[in-house]
């Protein structure tokens, strides 16, 4: 069961301001030799196996350690939109789709002559990819065509954070990908502020001090502050700023302890969206 909560992603980087999205950068030691225009096949499903074939050459490009996390195209801009200059076609692509990824540190990794990758590179391996694309039918100039990103995750922590992401980490000191597991504070649109989310694959469960959800009626069981750790509970190895993630095996209850005790959050046993 899917949950429906709501996160709010930045559109811009953590220090660009007003700087140029691209970077001369180091070129890889194995550079993309794939084409660059790849028929993208999009499908109505958003996990990895149908996101590459919808990104075309730009998932293609991808050098993730996990699976490939977002992606599309082609996207299509307007007569008057195109730019004079590849560089020009980046900046649309951050304007027009607006993305949570990093808006600048990129990195021409291929140019032909009506097309060029630019890549967003952490280790000398990319993790985020944009094809631009210039004089398309209909749209003259440069444009975003595809683009595809791996897991935030696997971005540096300052992205990640800036960007909105909560990254947990397990046992061994690895960042855990938040396709995974991934938290979220409660929206202050809905005046759930107060509140917190964390999603376990296809589990929610919710931190609600202030009953903020229970009063909308949109939890079965409360939040408890403070309870004794279950005999049963095992610790996942999950952490976050002082967070450790436990759970028993019904897996109906995050138990969560923190310097000051164990909390309960209450698993979510429907779709919660803010409206």
């Amino acid at each position: 069961m899917a949950m429906a909560v709501p996160v709010a992603l930045a559109a811009v980087g953590c220090d660009g301001g007003g700087a140029s999205p691209v970077v001369e950068g180091t070129p890889p030691a194995i550079p993309y030799r794939g084409p660059l225009h790849v028929a993208t096949r999009p499908e109505d499903d958003s996990g990895p196996r149908a996101l590459r074939p919808a990104s075309g050459a730009a998932g293609r490009a991808l050098e993730c350690d996990g699976q490939i996390f977002e992606g599309g195209g082609p996207d299509g801009w307007s007569r008057s939109d195109g730019g004079d200059t590849p560089e020009d076609g980046l900046r649309l692509y951050f304007d027009m789709v607006e993305p949570g990824q990093p808006d600048h540190g990129y990195r021409a990794e291929r140019e032909e002559s009506d097309r060029v990758l630019y890549s967003f590179d952490v280790g000398g391996r990319t993790k985020v990819a944009v094809v631009v694309a210039k004089d398309q039918k209909g749209r003259p100039g440069w444009g975003p065509e595809t683009n595809a990103a791996c897991d935030p995750a696997e971005l540096p922590a300052r992205w990640a954070d800036a960007l909105g992401y909560e990254v947990w980490t397990d046992r061994a000191g690895e960042r855990v990908p938040v396709r995974r597991l991934s938290g979220s504070p409660g929206s202050g649109h809905c005046d759930w502020q107060s509140a917190h989310f964390l999603t376990l694959g296809d589990r929610t469960y919710v931190r609600d001090p202030e009953g903020v959800l229970g009063r909308d009626g949109l939890l079965d069981a409360p939040y408890r502050r403070r309870v004794r750790m279950p005999a049963d509970a095992r610790d996942t190895g999950y952490h976050r700023g002082g967070r450790h993630l436990w759970l028993t095996a019904d897996r109906d209850t995050a138990y969560v302890r923190t310097p000051a005790g164990v909390e309960a959050w209450p698993r979510a046993d429907r779709a919660i969206a803010c409206k």
